[in-house]
């Protein structure tokens, strides 16, 4: 269940800085701190929860790595930011070492 808290703490981790990007906006503003606010809240409740059972370490470069991975992949995909081989490759350097983490555990 651990990881299943980890997961969703590293999905909300996503959620606060597209709530700050959204907050950009005049238009957005007041929706975009909300979401944030709720996000970071979510996501740190979540990652307590995670670290009940999950090493500090691992715990913390899982979460990261999540929110770092799928806040690039939102970037690109939804607010326009410049996509290359070696950005991808990048995040794949991330992953490659939260998986290794995760199976050195």
């Amino acid at each position: 269940m651990s990881w299943l808290y980890l997961l969703g703490a590293g999905l909300f981790e996503i959620g606060w800085p597209v709530g700050l990007k959204l907050a950009q906006a005049s238009s957005h503003r007041l929706l975009g701190i909300a979401i944030a606010i709720g996000c970071m809240a979510c996501s740190g409740g979540l990652l307590w929860l995670a670290q009940r059972d999950i090493t500090i370490g691992t715990a913390y470069a899982v979460w990261t790595g999540i929110g770092a991975a799928g806040t690039f992949l939102v970037g690109i995909w939804f607010f326009g930011d410049p996509s290359s081989l070696g950005r991808y490759l990048g995040v794949l350097l991330i992953i490659a070492g939260v998986a290794t983490l995760k199976l050195a555990n």
